[in-house]
């Protein structure tokens, strides 16, 4: 049994949804790096004088929360929003391709 030949238009969209994946999976990366920098290097001293000490490992957080409730270090909203969307984009899509090249080989 031979597989069937698609056509050229297919194969094209189909390279695409894969630059798409893989660009969020880079843009996943990326903003991962970002959260891991902020927390262990940028703030590295941030432990030795906070007294509420707040600690995330996905993403990668180290914030302090002060008397008055205010929060300092903590990673920016939209940097998290990034990393997340991008994530879910990547694993929505990677899915997607790899169900539709198993229904093609049947």
């Amino acid at each position: 049994m031979t597989t069937p030949r698609t056509s050229p238009d297919t194969a094209d969209r189909q390279a695409a949804l894969w630059g798409v994946s893989l660009a969020s999976l880079g843009v996943f990366l990326v903003t991962w790096a970002l959260c891991w920098m902020h927390a262990f290097v940028i703030n590295d001293d941030l432990p030795n004088v906070c007294g509420d000490l707040r600690r995330q490992s996905f993403p990668p957080e180290v914030a302090c929360v002060s008397a008055d409730g205010s929060i300092s270090g903590a990673n920016a909203g939209w940097i998290e929003a990034l990393f997340f969307g991008s994530l879910v984009v990547f694993a929505l899509l990677t899915c997607m391709l790899l169900a539709l090249e198993r229904v093609r080989r049947k």
